[in-house]
């Protein structure tokens, strides 16, 4: 089995665990951002620039509620755009830290039935602080919005809690198509696709599963397909939109799947450590971020509790391991693809990130 020594370029994101939540990647075909939330704002960063040494945010936004009160926030590829998913709204900010929209549904804590109008109604209230979550994105072309909420939204004439994905005009947050997801969620999030008018949803509902849903927006009806047993979990997106990547529930093998039926080409259940017994006690456990580095390669990372994490690159078309990362510096956690033949890692932090790139 081949091994891959990588080059790498790095970078400092300003910030901390104590004041900031770990960096995230939003990615579309032609952006990629990093992105910074704060309990009272949201920073984006082009990743160009801030590997290039620029490290002033590309645009901040002022966040409506503090980190960890609500779901996943998006920022658009035109970075002209925030949306925060909240406990009880969807909040959407201009470039100039303007309210452009806001869109209410029912709250997200377990025993609340009401619709609120402003965190500070249930900021103190123990009730509300474990809530579950939903999340959001914007699409590729920075047109819609896709958000997973619980409902009824205040207008409906129905009351009966449930959970639904929306697909909003990120304008001025019209609701354009809604589909019931018949999910009970703990959280979740959305996995883009290069095409505007695709969106995955991956649902997390504790130990009972973890639906894998497919939207479809043809301009005037969202079609929602429910794709494998509510057994693997969506990461990520092939460049060109053919193939999907899950991990298990238990994080035990990823898998790649072809679109647009969903079905599962390879299922990657080869240990790859070199001479493992087979009678080892130390189960091998696949990391939930993994990701395609390109069309033609993925990468995952293992671990087991001896052992710091490990990065394989693995073939799409066969599905096989084609070797393991070698990297020349230390890193931690699991890899970030970014779908250009690169990839992130953390360095000896998670706001020191390393990109690297196969020779």
């Amino acid at each position: 089995m081949a091994s891959f020594r990588v080059p790498a370029n790095a970078a400092r994101v300003p910030g901390s665990d104590h004041t900031a939540d770990t960096p995230a990647v939003q990615r579309w075909p032609r952006r990629r951002l990093v992105v910074i939330r704060r309990d009272d704002e949201l920073l984006a960063y082009d990743l160009g620039r801030l590997i290039a040494g620029d490290h002033a945010p590309a645009a901040r936004f002022p966040a409506p509620w503090p980190r960890r009160a609500g779901g996943i926030d998006a920022v658009s590829p035109t970075i002209d755009l925030a949306v925060f998913s909240g406990e009880h709204a969807l909040h959407a900010v201009d470039a100039a830290g303007a309210l452009r929209w806001r869109v209410c549904h029912a709250c997200w804590a377990p025993s609340c039935l009401s619709h609120h109008n402003s965190y500070q109604e249930y900021a103190d209230d123990k009730e509300h602080r474990n809530p579950d979550s939903g999340s959001c994105w914007i699409s590729a072309d920075g047109s819609t919005v896709w958000a997973h909420v619980r409902t009824p939204l205040p207008d409906d004439a129905e009351s009966e809690l449930d959970e639904e994905w929306l697909v909003l005009d990120a304008a001025d947050g019209r609701v354009l198509g809604r589909a019931s997801t018949d999910t009970a969620a703990a959280g979740s999030h959305h996995i883009p696709h290069p095409a505007p008018g695709q969106m995955g949803l991956s649902v997390g509902e504790g130990q009972d599963g973890v639906p894998l849903l497919w939207g479809r927006w043809d301009g005037a009806r969202l079609t929602v397909t429910r794709i494998g047993d509510d057994d693997r979990c969506l990461v990520d997106v092939s460049p060109c939109g053919t193939r999907l990547l899950t991990i298990s529930h238990w994080g035990l093998e990823p898998a790649i799947h072809r679109l647009p039926d969903g079905a599962v080409t390879h299922e990657i259940t080869t240990d790859p450590r070199p001479q493992t017994p087979p009678d080892a006690e130390e189960e091998l456990s696949w990391g939930y971020r993994c990701g395609f580095v390109n069309e033609h390669t993925v990468i995952a990372s293992t671990s087991d509790r001896n052992e710091q994490p490990r990065h394989w690159l693995i073939d799409t078309a066969r599905g096989n391991i084609l070797g393991q990362v070698e990297y020349p510096k230390p890193v931690s956690g699991d890899p970030i693809a970014l779908g250009d033949s690169t990839w992130l890692t953390c360095g000896e932090d998670s706001f020191q990130l390393l990109l690297w790139s196969p020779q």
